[in-house]
C-alpha cells in the first residue's frame, strides 16, 4: 500500500504521523479534569473509555442509567467525564457524583476536584435551602448560590434536580456547603468564550425573555443574558413591559452594545421593527388636521400619538388659547382624544409640531402675537398697541359679519 492509500485508510494521516502518535505519551490528567471520551465497551458493571493516544479509562455503568434503569449511551458514543483517580495504570472517571456507594467513595474527591453533584432542594431553611444528594446525604445551599440571580419565588427550586459543587467540606462530609451558581457560571463562561468568536455588534440574534424588570427585560441568547432596555422595546412609549413581553417569549433582537470585559450585552427590539416615522409621516402634511391621543404630559407641552410609534408635540404656548397656563394638565389629560393641526414637520430630526385644531390659522396668529406681546418689556408694548388694537378690531368685525 503506497502512502496515498495509507492516508485514505487512516483519515489523511501519514504512516509517519501514525507511528509518532502511537508512541506519544498521553497528557497527564489532574483530578477533576473534564475530558471527552468514546465508549469502547459496556459490561454489566463498567463502561470503558477511549481517551486517545492508547489511553483508557472506566466509569461505573450505573452512571449511564436513567431512572427506569435503561442505558442512556451506547458503544461508540462520546461522553463528558471527570477524572477521579488512577491506580495500577487504570483511570477512574465519573460523569457526576450520584447516589449509591460512589458518593461515599468520591465525595471528598468531588470537593477537592470540583466535580459536580446531582441533587435537589428539599425545603427552604434559614439563609437558603436544604439540599439532598445521593438519597440520604444533606447539604446546604445559600440563597446567593442558587441560580445566577435572586428569584422572586424561592419555591421554584424545590424538588427540582440540579447540579452543585461542594464549596465547603467539613467533619468528614457531615457538613457540606453547596453552590449551584458556580456550575452555571462555569457553563456561562464556556458559552461566553464560544459566542465571543461569533457575536458582533449590530447582529440580529434570537433569544428568550427570561425576566421582566421596571427598567427592561433580560434576554437569553443561548446561555448568555443581556438587557433589553425599556426604551428599546418598541417605537411607541412603553410604561408597562408586561403588556408587551412575557417570560419565555421568543424574540429577535439587535445587539446594540457588546462589552466582553464588563460582561455586558444590550439589545434592541425596536431596531428590528419598521420605523413608523418613515412609513407614516407623509400622512401628516403641514396644516392638515387629525385626531390623536395624548400620550404623556411634560412641563413644556403635550405629546400626542398620531399613529403607532409616531408622536407629535403641542408646545405649552399653543394650549392656552390666549390664556397663559402653567402646565399642560390644565387643558389636557393623558389618554384624552384631541383634534390637532400639524404646524411643522421636521423630517431630519423626526419631529412634528402640533397645535389645537380648534384654533383657525388667523386665531393662531393672534394667539402667537399675544404671547409675543406678553414677553416684551412694558415700555415697548405701548408703541405696539395700535397694531394689537387693529387686530382685535378686525377680529370683532369679522365676528359681527358672520
Amino acid at each position: 500500500m503506497n502512502e496515498e492509500e495509507t492516508k485514505k485508510e487512516t483519515g489523511d494521516m501519514s504512516f509517519a504521523e501514525l507511528f509518532e502518535q502511537s508512541f506519544k505519551k498521553p497528557a497527564r490528567l489532574e483530578p477533576g479534569q473534564k475530558v471527552e471520551a468514546v465508549i469502547v465497551k459496556i459490561t454489566d458493571e463498567w463502561v470503558f473509555l477511549d481517551l486517545g493516544g492508547k489511553s483508557e479509562g472506566y466509569l461505573d455503568r450505573k452512571e449511564l442509567l436513567d431512572p427506569d434503569g435503561n442505558l442512556t449511551a451506547a458503544e461508540g458514543d462520546t461522553v463528558s467525564a471527570y477524572f477521579l483517580s488512577s491506580a495500577n495504570n487504570e483511570k477512574l472517571f465519573t460523569t457526576k457524583v450520584r447516589g449509591g456507594p460512589a458518593v461515599n467513595q468520591h465525595l471528598e474527591d468531588a470537593f477537592r476536584s470540583g466535580i459536580p453533584l446531582e441533587g435537589s432542594a428539599v425545603k427552604e431553611i434559614k439563609g437558603g435551602y436544604e439540599i439532598k444528594i445521593a438519597g440520604s446525604i444533606r447539604g446546604f445551599c445559600p440563597y446567593s448560590q442558587m441560580g445566577l440571580r435572586r428569584t422572586e419565588d424561592p419555591q421554584e427550586f424545590i424538588a427540582k434536580k440540579l447540579l452543585f459543587k461542594i464549596t465547603e467540606y467539613r467533619d468528614n462530609g457531615r457538613t457540606l456547603v453547596l453552590s449551584n451558581r458556580k456550575i452555571l457560571e462555569e457553563e456561562r463562561e464556556q458559552l461566553r468564550q464560544e459566542l465571543k468568536k461569533t457575536l458582533k455588534k449590530d447582529m440580529i440574534v434570537k433569544g428568550t425573555v427570561t425576566s421582566l424588570r421596571p427598567f427592561g427585560a433580560f434576554i437569553d441568547i443561548g446561555g448568555i443574558e443581556g438587557l433589553l432596555p425599556i426604551s428599546e422595546v418598541g417605537w411607541s412609549r412603553v410604561d408597562d413591559l408586561s403588556r408587551v413581553l412575557l417570560p419565555g417569549q421568543k424574540v429577535e433582537v439587535k445587539i446594540l452594545d457588546l462589552d466582553w470585559e464588563k460582561n455586558k450585552i444590550s439589545f434592541s427590539l425596536k431596531a428590528t421593527l419598521p420605523d413608523p416615522w418613515m412609513q407614516e409621516h407623509t400622512r401628516f402634511p403641514e396644516e392638515s388636521c387629525h385626531t390623536g391621543t395624548v400620550a404623556r404630559l411634560a412641563p413644556f407641552g403635550a405629546f400626542v400619538t398620531l399613529a403607532p410609534g409616531l408622536d407629535g408635540l403641542i408646545h405649552i404656548s399653543q394650549l392656552g388659547q390666549g390664556k397663559r397656563i402653567n402646565h399642560p394638565r390644565e387643558v389636557l389629560a393623558e389618554g384624552q382624544s384631541v383634534e390637532v393641526r400639524v404646524l411643522k414637520v421636521d423630517i431630519e430630526n423626526k419631529r412634528i409640531s402640533l397645535g389645537l385644531a380648534a384654533a383657525s390659522p388667523q386665531e393662531q396668529q393672534e394667539e402667537d402675537f399675544k404671547t409675543y406681546m406678553e414677553k416684551k418689556p412694558a415700555q415697548k408694548q405701548a408703541s405696539m398697541g395700535s397694531l394689537g388694537a387693529a387686530l382685535m378690531k378686525a377680529r370683532e368685525g369679522k365676528k359681527e359679519k358672520s
